[in-house]
């Protein structure tokens, strides 16, 4: 088990928010496609990734709700997820076996092309008020912050420059109720300083349930 004080994250999640006072009013315009800054090259990246693109799609928008999404995500919260796979940090029976051979610059690309895709989008109800409170207030007694403080508005995330916390609004609902669980069985432990599974911990199945039907909504 990882032992790490809740303190000691909030400082840090503390410490990205107020160097970046103004995340929270970034916004992307999902009617039109621009290309933005990128360490790899979009372009290039298109034709890179079509060893991913039969699996999580061509845009990026996989069929199958257990294969994430990956239209729109942060470049640097692939490229990170890849090399994790490479070097043996997360475990997936398909993915290591297609990181491994993919060269740094590779991965700079294909990561890319799939951030300059339009972002990820639900299309189910975001009414649901248990998943909606956790997203935006935590739970208090059971010492859960909210999501919104690390995912942003929506789930579409704070800021690229910020991209160890992935856009997550509009992911599959099963996707995230498996990573979600993940995290708090500690079957996962890559997200920064473990915060995922600090927060995750005391979440009920039906919290995580909620929590995921609202995301999945946006």
């Amino acid at each position: 088990m990882i032992q790490i004080k809740n303190h000691a994250v909030a400082r840090i999640v503390l410490g990205f928010l107020l160097a970046f006072p103004s995340a929270y009013a970034s916004s992307d315009n999902t009617d039109t496609l621009q290309q933005r800054t990128f360490v790899g090259n979009p372009f290039a990246g298109k034709n890179k990734s079509r060893i991913c693109q039969g699996c999580h799609g061509v845009d990026g928008n996989s069929k199958d709700e257990m294969i994430p999404k990956l239209a729109g995500q942060f470049e640097g919260y692939i490229a990170k997820q890849m090399r994790n796979y490479q070097a043996g940090v997360r475990s997936h029976e398909i993915m290591n076996g297609m990181a491994a051979p993919l060269s740094d610059k590779d991965l700079d690309d294909i990561s890319a092309y799939f951030y300059n895709q339009k972002r990820m989008k639900g299309n189910g109800s975001t009414t649901n008020a248990r998943g909606k409170e956790i997203f935006l207030r935590g739970d208090v007694p059971q010492k859960v912050m909210s999501c919104v403080f690390c995912h942003g508005a929506g789930g579409k995330g704070v800021d690229h420059n910020i991209s160890m916390y992935p856009v997550i609004g509009g992911q599959h609902k099963a996707y995230l109720i498996k990573t979600l669980k993940d995290f708090r069985a500690d079957d996962r432990l890559n997200s920064p300083s473990a915060v995922m599974n600090i927060y995750v911990r005391s979440l009920s199945d039906e919290d995580i349930e909620a929590l995921a039907e609202y995301i999945s909504a946006q």
